[in-house]
């Protein structure tokens, strides 16, 4: 049975209980990350990008290899990953049937996200 993983967030007025398989990407906006779950509800809490990312770290431990930081402005959730379009600066998330968002993320990051996957379908073809 596979049991679910909650990332908990907090601030002085506000309690968020989130699924993390629900998560379909962090985005920075300032001293806030907004997020976007795969329901299109979206919320913010009062963190930048990079202590979401070290809050994400800390709170899921192993299970946090899910997410990965995609340049400057976004962590996504690496399921979701659907089309890296690096020469056109895009990448698509899409759970297939409900949603589809198309990130503008700079070619670097886009090569280093592509890098990730065929490294791991290589390592999985060895």
């Amino acid at each position: 049975m596979n049991k679910i993983k909650y990332l908990y967030l907090t601030s002085r007025d506000d309690f968020l209980r989130v699924d993390i398989s629900r998560i379909v990407y962090f985005e920075a906006d300032g001293n806030y990350t907004n997020f976007v779950l795969s329901n299109k509800l979206k919320g913010q809490v009062l963190m930048n990008l990079s202590q979401m990312q070290d809050t994400l770290t800390r709170s899921l431990q192993e299970q946090a290899r899910i997410f990965a930081r995609v340049g400057k402005r976004f962590i996504v959730n690496l399921s979701y990953v659907y089309h890296i379009d690096v020469a056109h600066q895009k990448l698509m998330l899409t759970d297939g049937e409900r949603f589809a968002y198309q990130l503008p993320v700079s070619k670097e990051a886009l090569k280093k996200l592509k890098e990730l996957f065929v490294s791991a379908t290589n390592a999985n073809n060895d």
